[in-house]
């Protein structure tokens, strides 16, 4: 298990990295502004100096804008997103794709963009050591955040570059609600095969996903969180805490694991209701829960 820093947002880095080695929680996923904001040198010599790895960085991305300085200026951000992750030695890059530009309705045209993007990146990235991530998020954030809805529209743009320069996030708040996101764990894991549809009442396979087949993996983080109702005002902080909602967590896991994924599994809550806790209180609980829920 690796804790995302988002999950205890009120910590500090400092504290955030001494709570990990404290609770035997030996990785973490970080954010870009805190990092930059504590010196990304000196947040690798801290986290490496605990004996902690780190999962993640989180995030680049947002490329679907038309206007060329604006592609210009994302894309300037991405290499410098490719630079920090390098330096604090994880090789996994989270992208969160971009939405809609203002007044625009073409989802095909802003998923092409996302690929144009990605070309221009992968090789830097790969020089780098780096591994870009791409995230697909729940339909609800299409318009304004991410037009990469699905695991499968993710692994169209992934499928384009090779497999250890362009991967997948295979986050359970995003995917849960999918009843393709079986098979398309299969896929993306280079299984083949059909897995259970995900849904609910009885409608999926349980297990170990089957598949023959052979290509290389490209699931290149799992998260989670689950899905809690009704959902928050600010639904973007309504992320639940493992075992609170609707997501079968456990069986993601398996699916997951069946695809011969044997990286961290990050644990990334944006909840205010966590962040107003004590910072030890919510990770003990944490562990807790993915001890009952996911393992």
């Amino acid at each position: 298990m690796s804790i995302n820093q988002e999950t205890v947002r009120q910590w500090s880095l400092p504290d955030l990295v001494d709570g990990c080695a404290r609770a035997g929680v030996r990785g973490v996923g970080l954010w870009r502004a805190p990092v930059r904001q504590y010196g990304t040198a000196a947040a690798a010599r801290l986290v490496r100096d605990a004996g902690l790895a780190v999962t993640s960085l989180c995030r680049g991305g947002f490329f679907t804008a038309e206007d060329p300085g604006e592609r210009r200026t994302a894309l300037a951000d991405n290499r410098a997103a490719i630079e920090e992750a390098a330096a604090l030695g994880t090789a996994t890059l989270v992208l969160v794709s971009g939405g809609l530009p203002p007044g625009s309705r073409d989802l095909a045209g802003a998923r092409e963009r996302i690929a144009d993007a990605l070309a221009e990146l992968a090789p830097y990235a790969a020089e780098r050591g780096v591994r870009l991530a791409l995230e697909p998020l729940h339909p609800m954030y299409a318009a304004d955040r991410c037009v990469v809805s699905t695991l499968a529209q993710a692994l169209d743009l992934a499928e384009r570059f090779p497999a250890d320069r362009v991967g997948v996030v295979v986050d359970t708040y995003h995917l849960w609600w999918d009843d393709t996101v079986g098979t398309q764990l299969a896929r993306a894991g280079g299984t083949g095969g059909a897995g259970g549809a995900s849904g609910t009442g009885g409608t999926r396979g349980r297990g170990r996903t089957g598949g023959t087949g052979g290509g290389a993996s490209r699931i290149a983080a799992f998260q989670l969180a689950d899905w809690i109702t009704p959902l928050p005002a600010g639904v973007l902080l309504g992320r639940g805490q493992l075992g609170d909602g609707s997501v079968d967590l456990r069986w993601f896991r398996q699916q997951v694991d069946a695809t011969g994924y044997r990286g961290p599994i990050e644990v990334e809550i944006f909840n205010p209701a966590l962040w107003a806790r004590d910072g030890r209180e919510v990770l003990a609980e944490v562990v807790q829960r993915f001890t009952a829920h996911v393992c």
